[in-house]
């Protein structure tokens, strides 16, 4: 059963990559070499020779001005492979957990089952994570890095409890119980960003959380439909083999 998890995980998470890779590199990417102009307050050569090939979700640091520059991928072709190769490693991830998920639920993974999973999983960890913390474009205002991923731990932690507690238990204690989950990070608050004067447009902030969430959305429905179907696929290779011996 591990072997054909790792496999149905692999499997999926290359399916999910492949096409994530690309909206990213089509959709969200160019925004981010826009806004990159902005924190550096001049024009980049990327942008200038106008290469959308950015990391998809490369974040900003907020670091001191003498701290020692973070090592990055070059621009072109390094930072699209490294882009890809990141998408590749959370969905090879995220479909594991997700299958973990199901077989520790009892539920069979199929493409339906899959779907259902899926949509638990972009919930708890894209949408209501980023219903207080929203996908940042480089140079804009945030919180200290160590609140935010506390928070969004607790914030994914909590709603996935809470959507199995009302999909899986279903009584209505666990209904209950369920619903303060999913509520109770976002009655705490998710920690402020500073009050600051960032030149980035507010439009182009909001069109990179659409699309980031966007294409959350996507990634997570392909890792749930590849899941099942190759978890469907691989069972019945090995019952075909089982059956000639």
């Amino acid at each position: 059963m591990i072997i054909r998890l790792l496999s149905a995980a692999l499997a999926a998470g290359f399916l999910a990559a492949a096409v994530v890779t690309g909206l990213e590199l089509t959709l969200t990417s160019p925004l981010i070499v826009a806004a990159e102009r902005y924190e550096r307050k001049e024009p980049t050569h990327q942008a200038k020779i106008g290469l959308p090939i950015v990391l998809a979700h490369a974040g900003h640091d907020h670091a001191a001005p003498d701290a020692a520059p973070e090592w990055q991928p070059g621009e072109g072709l390094p930072r699209m492979a490294f882009t890809a190769l990141a998408t590749l490693v959370g969905g090879v991830g995220y479909a594991l957990l997700l299958g973990a998920v199901m077989l520790a639920c009892g539920r069979d993974p199929t493409p339906q089952v899959g779907l259902a999973f899926a949509v638990a999983g972009f919930a708890s960890v894209a949408l209501a994570p980023g219903l207080g913390l929203p996908p940042e474009l480089p140079g804009s205002e945030a919180a200290p890095l160590a609140a935010r991923q506390l928070w969004w731990v607790m914030t994914a932690a909590a709603t996935g409890m809470g959507l199995y507690l009302i999909g899986i238990r279903r009584s209505l204690i666990a209904i209950l119980g369920g619903l303060v989950l999913i509520v109770a990070p976002h009655a705490v608050g998710a920690p402020p960003a500073p009050e600051g004067a960032s030149e980035l447009p507010a439009a182009l902030a909001a069109q990179f959380a659409a699309r980031s969430l966007a294409i959350s959305f996507v990634f997570w429905m392909l890792i749930g439909l590849g899941l099942g179907w190759a978890w469907q696929a691989f069972s019945r290779e090995a019952a075909a083999g089982s059956a000639r011996v």
